[in-house]
């Protein structure tokens, strides 16, 4: 995977793009999204943890069952604490992987969401970390 890291943009005068109010994704319903608008910083949205939290690129496909693709963004925070079936960055033999993370007392598994590939067992032979979990999305469409 490879792997380039950004920290959060934290400059205070950037441009705000509104948030102009919600849309229904079912039956369609009548409303004005011109209407009131509040400024939306999507970095004190999906960032609770500045210090500890980076912008990861995807390369690769092995997620895709999770809508994860090939050019999205992550957003990875560092602080939160690993926890079965997250989602992950891990670094395991040192290299960089994302995949779904199951834990077991004598092991873990890094579950990829693509059918064309297939698990990865990490015992203590290994060297393995959990290097952040993944928060956010952000993908083009």
């Amino acid at each position: 995977m490879k792997t380039e890291i950004h920290t959060p943009a934290s400059d205070p005068g950037a441009d705000m793009v509104p948030e102009v109010g919600e849309v229904k994704a079912g039956f369609p319903v009548m409303s004005d999204p011109t209407g009131d608008t509040t400024p939306l910083d999507l970095n004190k949205l999906v960032i609770k943890n500045p210090a500890s939290t980076f912008y990861l690129r995807v390369s690769g496909e092995s997620m895709s069952g999770d809508g994860i693709s090939d050019g999205d963004l992550l957003v990875v925070d560092r602080s939160v604490e690993p926890y079965d079936n997250c989602i992950a960055v891990c670094m395991l033999d040192g290299e960089f992987t994302l995949k779904r993370v199951e834990l077991h007392e004598d092991h873990a598994l890094l579950i990829p969401s693509n059918a064309r590939y297939k698990p990865i067992r990490v015992t203590a032979e290994n060297q393995f970390a959990v290097w952040g979990v993944v928060r956010y999305v952000i993908k083009k469409l």
